[in-house]
C-alpha cells in the first residue's frame, strides 16, 4: 500500500534546482581561481569572489540537507543525493582554501603551470554543470553521463601530471646554486600546486558519485 501511495506522489525534482544551481557557484568559483592565477593587484578581488561564492554554495548544500529530510519521495536514494552534494560542496570549498593559502601569504605571481592547473579546474567544473542538469532523466543519458565522468577522471590525470611537474621545476629552482634557493618559497609554491591538485581531485569525486547513481538507477 505505501508503495502504491509513493508512485501517485508527485517526485521532488526541485534537488535538480538545487543541483543546477550549486554546479554554477562551481564554474564561477573556477572562473576567478583563474583569474587569481593570472595574478597582480587583482588577486584579493578574485580570492573574495570565491569566498563569496562558496557563502552561496553552502547555503544551497543547506537546503539540499534541509529537503532530503522533508520530502517523502526524492529522485533517487537518499544517501546518494546527500554524497552527491557534499561532493559538490567539498570542491568549492577546496578553492576556498587554495585562496586563503593565497591570501595568507600575499603571493601575487604565480608559475606558468600552476595556471595550467587554473585550466584544468575551470574544465572540470564546466563538465560538471553540463552533466548535472542531465540526472533529471538518467536512462536517457546515461551514455553521456558515462562520457563527462570519464572526462574529468582524465582531467584530474593531466592535473596531477602538472602538479608533479610543477613540483620538479620548483625543487629544481631551489636546488640551483647549492640548495641556496628561496626555502619559504618553495614551500609556498609547492601548498599552493598541492591545493590546486585537491581542487581536481574533488572533481573527480563528484564524478564518482555522479557514476555511482547512474548504475543504481539504470
Amino acid at each position: 500500500m505505501l508503495g502504491w501511495f509513493k508512485a501517485l506522489m508527485p517526485r521532488e525534482d526541485r534537488f535538480f534546482d538545487l543541483f543546477a544551481r550549486h554546479s554554477q557557484t562551481l564554474v564561477a568559483g573556477a572562473e576567478a581561481l583563474q583569474g587569481v592565477l593570472e595574478g597582480g593587484e587583482s588577486v584579493p578581488r578574485y580570492c573574495q569572489v570565491i569566498v563569496d561564492r562558496e557563502h552561496e554554495a553552502d547555503g544551497i548544500t543547506a537546503e539540499v540537507l534541509l529537503a532530503v529530510r522533508r520530502s517523502f519521495i526524492t529522485p533517487f536514494d537518499r544517501g546518494d543525493i546527500k554524497d552527491l552534494i557534499q561532493s559538490m560542496d567539498d570542491a568549492i570549498d577546496q578553492m576556498n582554501k587554495t585562496v586563503k593559502t593565497i591570501a595568507l601569504y600575499e603571493v601575487r605571481s604565480f608559475e606558468p603551470l600552476m595556471r595550467e592547473m587554473g585550466g584544468t579546474v575551470i574544465e572540470a567544473a564546466r563538465l560538471t554543470a553540463e552533466a548535472i542538469p542531465l540526472l533529471t532523466a538518467i536512462d536517457k543519458h546515461a551514455a553521456r553521463l558515462n562520457t563527462l565522468t570519464e572526462q574529468i577522471t582524465r582531467v584530474e590525470g593531466r592535473s596531477d601530471e602538472m602538479q608533479e611537474r610543477g613540483l620538479k621545476a620548483l625543487y629544481q629552482a631551489h636546488r640551483k646554486d647549492g640548495g641556496d634557493g628561496d626555502t619559504m618559497a618553495y614551500l609556498i609554491g609547492a601548498e599552493i600546486y598541492g591545493h590546486l591538485e585537491d581542487v581536481v581531485d574533488r572533481f573527480e569525486d563528484v564524478a564518482n558519485e555522479i557514476s555511482g547513481i547512474v548504475i543504481e538507477n539504470v
